[in-house]
C-alpha cells in the first residue's frame, strides 16, 4: 500500500489533536505587526487577538515561501510515496501557487489541491482526506473524493465588523461600506469560485446566527449532514451558545470547535462566529 503524506496550511484552523491524530503537516503563513513578523504558529490565539485589539495599524499576512514548501516536501518524500497538499482558495491567497512552484523543482508525486474555500471548510476537507488515507484509499481516489467533498462543504460566518475584511483586501463580493453604515450584519459565504460573497443580510447578531442554521438546511437540499465545525474569533462564550443553537436546529453534534487563527483572524477580526458543514 502506498504511503501518502497529507499537507495543508494554517488557514485550515485545525484543532491540535486532529493534527496529531492524523499526522497532518501544516505549513504556516506569516503575520506582521509593523516591523515584527511571525509565523502564524508562533502566536497563540489569545496573544494574537490581544495584539490585534491594541494595534494602531492592522497586521498584514503573507503566504509561505517556495522554500517553506520545498523543505517540507523534500523531507516527506524521503519516507512517503506521494504527497497530497490541500490549500486555501487561490482567490484569497497565493499559497497554492507557491506550493505548485515548489512542486516543480522536485522529483516526486506531489498533488497540490486548491480547495476553493478557507478556514473551517478547508479543515473539513483535510479531515476527510486524512480519514481516506487511514482507510487505505490511494492518492487518485482521494483526489477524486476531494472534488466531491468540496461540492458538499459549506462555510458561513458573521462578523462583528466588516472593517477587517475591507482593510485586509479580502472583501470580495461582500458590500462592506454600505453594510457598516446601515449596521447591516451580512452572513458571508465562500462561494463555489472561492470568493467571499454576501449570502444574506440581517439587522442583528442574533438574526445572523439564526439565519446560518436555516441556510445550511437550504444549501443541503435534503442531503445527509455528516460533520459540523464551529469557529470563533475571541468570542468563546458566544460561540458556545451558537454551537448549542446550531446543534439543536440541525440535530447534529459539532465535531470541531476551535478559535480562528491569526491569518484568518487578521481579515475577520474579533467577534467572528462561523460554521462549516459537510453533506453527503
Amino acid at each position: 500500500m502506498e504511503k501518502i503524506a497529507l499537507v495543508t496550511d494554517i488557514t485550515a484552523d485545525l484543532m491540535e489533536e486532529t493534527i496529531k491524530e492524523f499526522d497532518i503537516h501544516v505549513v504556516p503563513l506569516k503575520v506582521s505587526f509593523g516591523d515584527e513578523e511571525f509565523y502564524a504558529n508562533q502566536l497563540t490565539g489569545e496573544e494574537f487577538y490581544r495584539r490585534l485589539a491594541k494595534c494602531d495599524e492592522l497586521p498584514k499576512t503573507s503566504q509561505p515561501s517556495p522554500e517553506d514548501f520545498r523543505a517540507l516536501y523534500t523531507k516527506l518524500l524521503k519516507d512517503h510515496d506521494e504527497i497530497i497538499s490541500i490549500h486555501i482558495s487561490s482567490a484569497l491567497s497565493g499559497t497554492a501557487s507557491v506550493a505548485n512552484l515548489a512542486k516543480k523543482t522536485l522529483n516526486g508525486k506531489i498533488h497540490v489541491i486548491d480547495s476553493k474555500t478557507v478556514s473551517l471548510a478547508l479543515g473539513l476537507m483535510v479531515l476527510d482526506a486524512a480519514e481516506s488515507i487511514k482507510k487505505g484509499l490511494n492518492a487518485a481516489q482521494i483526489i477524486d473524493r476531494l472534488t466531491e467533498v468540496r461540492k458538499n462543504v459549506e462555510i458561513l460566518f458573521t462578523l462583528d465588523t466588516l472593517e477587517y475584511l475591507q482593510k485586509g483586501g479580502r472583501i470580495g463580493k461582500v458590500h462592506g461600506i454600505i453594510g457598516s453604515l446601515l449596521k447591516i450584519r451580512p452572513v458571508i459565504r465562500v462561494g463555489d469560485d472561492g470568493i467571499c460573497e454576501t449570502y444574506t443580510k440581517t439587522r442583528s447578531r442574533q438574526q445572523a446566527i439564526n439565519s446560518i442554521a436555516q441556510a445550511f438546511k437550504k444549501l443541503g437540499n435534503g442531503k445527509k449532514q455528516i460533520r459540523l465545525a464551529i469557529g470563533h474569533g475571541a468570542a468563546e462564550q458566544e460561540a458556545l451558545d451558537f454551537k448549542e443553537a446550531l446543534e439543536d436546529a440541525l440535530q447534529l453534534k459539532a465535531s470541531v470547535f476551535t478559535q480562528v487563527g491569526p491569518v484568518i483572524g487578521t481579515h475577520t477580526g474579533p467577534g467572528t462566529l462561523g460554521a462549516a458543514i459537510q453533506f453527503e
